[in-house]
């Protein structure tokens, strides 16, 4: 309802803007089938790895890497915690991991005005459970997907919901909100920018930004109703 023209037309519009950096190679997925773990799994473990590093360690250790993504994993139901990693795990997520940290190094380089932001809060504002991104760079939102497709549908949704949250808050505060998203695929070395302004009226039925936040409140105002 609030993204009608959130389609393939668009999706595959935005996904010809790709881009990727050079010197960084991407994971084959015949190595990533090498792992026994879960590929959510594995690919925590690289997020972790990549925190690690960019908080200023060098070499953060395998057991509280696992240890970490096991408490993040452990709370979607699906989840299966490993009780160890083997070389594989250990070899694909330090490749995902560097690659991730070389990406944030990189857009970093190009802000030097701005600070890495580890998980900026996504605010709930009572409406969901409040929960938090991945990274933001100033007025950029990074988004990390390790996966072995383009960026579908649910992506841009996803973000565009974290923006309208924040938007939300930022209503009352009058702080700062994000002017764009950087969506990050390490495992592929793909990456792609988008304003959101542009994004969300190509998404909505053309809707500026306070008539979509009326018209989520609305939403989760019927869907309150209903229960």
């Amino acid at each position: 309802m609030l993204f009608p023209r959130l389609s393939g037309g668009l999706v595959s519009s935005l996904n010809r803007k790709m881009f990727s950096f050079s010197g960084i190679k991407p994971i084959s997925d015949t190595l990533v089938e090498h792992s026994k773990l879960q590929k959510a799994m594995l690919f925590e473990l690289a997020i972790v790895r990549a925190e690690g590093i960019l908080s200023g360690h060098s070499a953060p250790s395998w057991e509280d890497c696992l240890r970490i993504a096991t408490e993040r994993q452990a709370k979607h139901y699906d989840a299966k915690i490993p009780e160890k990693l083997d070389q594989w795990d250990v070899y694909i997520a330090s490749h995902a991991a560097r690659n991730l940290v070389a990406m944030l190094q990189r857009v970093g380089r190009q802000r030097p005005e701005a600070q890495l932001e580890r998980s900026p809060v996504i605010p709930g504002l009572g409406w969901i459970a409040s929960g938090a991104g991945d990274f933001a760079i100033g007025g950029m939102l990074v988004e990390v997907k390790h996966t072995d497709r383009n960026f579908v549908s649910g992506d841009f949704r996803q973000i565009l919901m974290y923006w309208i949250l924040k938007y939300s808050a930022a209503i009352d505060n009058e702080a700062d909100i994000w002017s764009e998203c950087l969506l990050l695929n390490p495992r592929r070395n793909a990456a792609l920018l988008v304003k959101f302004d542009y994004l969300l009226r190509s998404a909505s039925a053309n809707l500026g930004r306070v008539e979509l936040f009326e018209l989520l409140r609305a939403v989760v105002g019927q869907d309150r109703d209903h229960r």
